[in-house]
This record gives structure tokens, sequence and C-alpha cells, in this order.
């Protein structure tokens, strides 16, 4: 039920309550999923219920960089853009894991945030909390250097998945992080050098962990 998934539920009025439920549909996505993509696709907000998405942009030269991802409980705003006619976001949303979300149609939504102040104060905390990830992100592009970005990338990831065996490529790597593969394998050989990782085909086996958590300090 979407009730399990949305903090506000309770602070709705039944008629609310059931509207969001009727409107709303359950989806399931598989890795790679593309579920919203640029400014004129408006597919509705995505709440998370399982899986793992992420939110990325396409600079000038295709490539891609993540500004943020969502996870269970986590509501993404950006995929209903077209609520927010002053804001013009060229975003794209996919599936990192297999995911299960539900969808509540924009139109629905805006109508319904339009006469719900439980649901439009909720709505502002989700636009500031994905304000605050952006401006995260900018200033990481902005001001970290770039083995400051991959070393706390690498730690971030081995806390999501859980183990210091991360299954990935250096492309996936630059794509996140929105530069060439190049620079991420050039800046791995230099942390393999360091100790810090040992490097292979697929993998990356995180060894010092503190060693990484210097260089981001």
């Amino acid at each position: 039920m979407l009730s399990e998934y949305l903090s506000i539920w309770d602070k709705l009025t039944s008629e609310d309550q059931k509207i969001l439920q009727n409107s709303s549909s359950k989806r399931h996505l598989r890795k790679g999923d593309v579920v919203h993509k640029g400014e004129s696709d408006c597919v509705g907000l995505l709440v998370v219920c399982n899986g793992q998405l992420r939110a990325y942009i396409n600079s000038d030269d295709g490539r891609e960089v993540t500004i943020y991802r969502l996870f269970e409980r986590d509501i993404c705003l950006l995929s209903a853009s077209c609520m927010m006619v002053s804001i013009q976001f060229e975003v794209t949303i996919e599936a990192e894991k297999d995911s299960d979300i539900y969808v509540i149609p924009s139109p629905i939504y805006q109508k319904m945030m339009e006469n719900s102040a439980p649901l439009a104060n909720f709505t502002i905390q989700l636009i500031s909390t994905r304000f605050t990830d952006v401006m995260w992100f900018v200033e990481q592009i902005m001001w970290k250097s770039f083995d400051k970005r991959l070393s706390a990338f690498l730690i971030e990831e081995c806390k999501l998945e859980k183990s210091n065996v991360l299954l990935t490529t250096h492309e996936k790597i630059a794509l996140h992080l929105g530069t060439a593969r190049e620079v991420v394998t050039r800046m791995l050989k230099y942390f393999q050098d360091e100790g810090f990782v040992v490097l292979s085909r697929g993998s990356i086996e995180i060894v010092d962990s503190n060693g990484l958590a210097a260089i981001y300090e």
C-alpha cells in the first residue's frame, strides 16, 4: 500500500488518502530501465518501495553525471517537473537495481496539493531536500579535486553494497562522476600503487578504507 511509504499519510484527509491510493500505480523496474527522461517527460511523482534509482544529467559532450540517488521510501519530484513551471531540469532517472515504485500522476498530485496544506508543506520539504542534494553535488564538482571525489565515491559504494569488493567498471564510475574513463583509470591505478585498492577485471577491492578516507578528509 502507498500509505506505507508516505510519511505524510496520517495528516491527509481520508478523501485525499483514497484519491492518492486509487490514482497511483505500482511498477517494477529492471536494472537499467529509464523511468523518466528530460524536461518534456512528466511521468509523475516516484515513490521508491525497494531497490535503487539514480538521477543524472548529461553534459553537452554526452557525459553523464549522477546528481543524487533514490532508495527505499525516497520520493522524486523532478520526474513531475511539469508541476513546477519555474523549474526546468533536464534530468534522467533510471533503475540502478531491480526496483519497485509507485507512480502518482502529476495532474492529480498538483490538484491535491493546491487544496491540502499538509501536502503542500510536504512538497516544499521535498523540493528543499533535493535542492540541498544538487547544491552538494555542485560543490563537489567545483571545489573538490578528483582524488577526493573518487575516494568518497568508493567509500560510499562500499557502504551501499555492504562489501569491500565493488563489482563495477571504470566506465560506470566515470558516468557517475561526470568524467572520462581514462581519468578514472589513472586515479584508480594511483590508489592501487598506494595500497588502497586492488584492481581486477570488473571489480575493485578496497583494502585500506582508512587510507581512502584520509584522502577525502
